[in-house]
């Protein structure tokens, strides 16, 4: 298959075959030990901010779907509660998870053992801040 994006990620270096998956610039791969893959989006999840937690359900991570439940629920209580219902016209949790949903999913997943595929994966989460080298 024919590498669409110009990325140059056929390195070689990957023990488990994703050379000649051809992916955009800001995706990361994963991977842990029994070869489970992951790839995934760095940067804002524009998803997460139309969507609101489904992208977390389809992805299987249920800790965060359930986190923005219960967050954006607590957030549409404070604000009746306090009269402030025109805090309700606009999405502001939704906003927030947005901008830091893929780093909490990456997170999860790294402390479940995952790790980068590949060299280039591994250099885009360190230059997002989202692997530190140990």
């Amino acid at each position: 298959m024919q590498n669409p994006f110009g990325n140059n990620n056929n390195n070689g270096q990957n023990p488990f075959n994703l050379n000649n998956l051809p992916l955009p610039p800001n995706y990361a791969k994963i991977v842990n030990d029994q070869g489970d893959i992951r790839i995934s989006k760095v940067g804002v999840s524009w998803t997460t901010l139309w969507f609101g937690p489904f992208p977390a359900l389809f992805r299987g991570d249920y800790y965060n779907f359930i986190l923005m439940i219960v967050l954006d629920i607590d957030y549409a209580l404070v604000a009746m509660f306090f009269g402030l219902n025109w805090l309700l016209d606009f999405p502001w949790p939704s906003l927030a998870f947005a901008l830091l949903y893929n780093m909490m999913y990456f997170k999860h997943l790294f402390n479940r053992g995952y790790r980068p595929a590949d060299q280039r994966s591994k250099q885009l989460l360190i230059n997002a801040r989202y692997w530190k080298e140990k």
